[in-house]
């Protein structure tokens, strides 16, 4: 049986993360829990977020690490995460801000036999698996 994702990525996400990349190299993303730039996924140069122990990596887009902070894994647990972008401006540390566009968080809640599967696949801390 197949891992069972917590983030994916539409099409329209995947093309920006690839037009990002080949303007910056490798990024990596973080889900904002509020504040200055509300609960939007942020897009940074890999390793220029500090990930730390309190973060929790949920999986990968486009190839991309995809991390949130582990108050809002707790709230978000039971919610597949599916990053979309739409026409807007971005968070004004997340490096789509100049393309137009924006990232942002749908989201699905599991079914019975994704959330039996969930509960086997721990996942990691942000800190053991740190964008290099």
């Amino acid at each position: 049986m197949a891992e069972v994702e917590r983030v994916s990525a539409t099409p329209a996400a995947l093309a920006l993360i690839g037009q990002l990349e080949r303007k910056h190299g490798a990024v990596m993303f973080h889900q904002s829990g509020g504040c200055c730039d509300g609960s939007a996924p942020m897009c940074f140069p890999c390793g220029e977020f500090l990930v730390g122990d309190q973060d929790v990596l949920l999986g990968h887009i486009g190839g991309q690490p995809f991390y949130i902070g582990a108050a809002q894994f707790e709230y978000w647990q039971h919610t597949h995460l599916i990053i979309d972008v739409v026409p807007g401006r971005g968070g004004m540390f997340s490096l789509e801000g100049p393309e137009g566009l924006r990232f942002l968080t749908r989201s699905r809640l599991y079914t019975d036999d994704e959330s039996r599967q969930l509960a086997s696949q721990p996942p990691q801390s942000g800190a053991a698996a740190a964008c290099l």
